[in-house]
């Protein structure tokens, strides 16, 4: 697929502007809830709007970058808005936004996203059809999207293959909790979620 293709096809949905994303992140996470994840297949434009985030901030154990800059995390060391993508557990891709300065290593995690467009080429992608089930969870997610660690250190804020995307429709009430899947700075906050999205993953006890 080439430039002018992935232009011509998303040219509805354009990047949000670095200057627009905050210098902060938990305000980068909640910031996000609301906002469009397009990603740009040789069959077309897959994406949907982000219903669930988390923060990992400086001095977060349980953030990547807490033991400073490694091959591995570099992408989590660049300014704001850029691609960082892992695997995880060994299955499952990850992906995040870098969310402060050039060298800090902090990030926020895309978990779920609400499918809007490609929704058919998503559910190729799942092999499931339920529209729940597609991008409920950050590993589904990255698979829906297609997302892998080519993508990593991708500039967020310019159209190309993955970027992000502002909405004008209003994004609803906003909860705050702790974060899923975690054992290190587990009872901290730093999860943001869409209340009432049925497209929230983790359990109902956390996303009241």
């Amino acid at each position: 697929m080439g430039r002018a293709d992935i232009v011509s096809h998303g040219e509805n949905h354009p990047p949000i502007a670095r200057a627009e994303l905050p210098n902060e992140t938990v305000a980068l996470a909640r910031f996000l809830i609301g906002k469009l994840v397009m990603r740009a297949l040789p069959e077309g434009i897959v994406g949907g709007r982000i219903v669930e985030t988390e923060a990992y901030v400086v001095g977060d154990a349980a953030g990547h970058g807490f033991r400073g800059m490694t091959p591995r995390n570099r992408s989590l060391f660049l300014e704001r808005g850029h691609a960082y993508v892992y695997l995880a557990y060994g299955t499952s891709m990850m992906l995040n936004v870098s969310s402060e300065g050039q060298g800090i290593g902090t990030g926020v995690l895309i978990r779920a996203l609400e499918p809007l467009e490609g929704i058919a080429i998503m559910r190729r992608n799942r092999g499931v059809e339920r529209l729940r089930d597609l991008a409920r969870g950050p590993g589904r997610l990255a698979s829906a999207l297609r997302i892998d660690r080519s993508l990593d250190g991708l500039d967020l804020c310019r159209k190309g293959l993955l970027w992000l995307a502002g909405d004008a429709q209003d994004p609803g009430e906003i909860g705050q909790g702790i974060r899923i899947g975690i054992s290190k700075d587990a009872d901290r906050p730093l999860r943001f979620y869409l209340r009432g999205s049925p497209f929230v993953s983790g359990p109902r006890s956390l996303n009241r």
